[in-house]
């Protein structure tokens, strides 16, 4: 039998509000529509599936350690422009929620609910001394360059 579903993969990099609300959106909508969706967090993008929602000095070392506390977690991450020493992810949090359309957490909530692959980048982890226990459980494995070529072959690859 041939799988004919679609597929998408999209590259985490980013550790703004914006960026990360757009490849959620991206990806809980490829879901709906039947898309088989991995998404693969490095760099920055690691930030927002940290088990821990705020700032943390999770990792091995002093400079990995103060890196990832410095960036925070999904409840600390900045919007690329006018962040306005972090109330701006909080304002714009509000407007999402008045104007009806699912927060980042929302969305986060909604991407493990459609069973979208979470993929951490090996690599990432290393540099910034984290580990696998770091990270909630959406994650589905932790893999590196040619992991992530292997479960996107086939689909469309997008960076964000």
């Amino acid at each position: 039998m041939i799988d004919n579903k679609k597929k998408i993969s999209i590259i985490s990099f980013s550790g703004d509000f914006d960026k990360l609300v757009a490849a959620f959106t991206l990806a809980t909508g490829s879901a709906a529509m039947n898309y088989e969706v991995n998404l693969f967090f490095t760099f920055w993008g690691l930030y927002v599936i940290k088990k821990k929602k705020g700032h943390d000095f999770t990792g091995k070392g002093m400079l990995a350690r103060t890196f990832n506390f410095l960036m925070g977690g999904v409840n600390n991450v900045p919007l690329s422009r006018l962040n306005f020493c972090g109330i701006s992810p909080k304002l714009m949090t509000a407007l999402m929620k008045k104007r009806n359309v699912a927060t980042l957490n929302e969305l986060y909530k909604a991407a493990h609910d459609l069973g979208i692959n979470f993929y951490a980048c090996e690599m990432s982890m290393h540099i910034l001394g984290l580990k696998l226990d770091d990270f909630d459980n959406n994650i589905k494995e932790v893999i590196g360059v040619p992991g992530f070529l292997k479960y996107s072959e086939g689909g469309d690859r997008i960076f964000i």
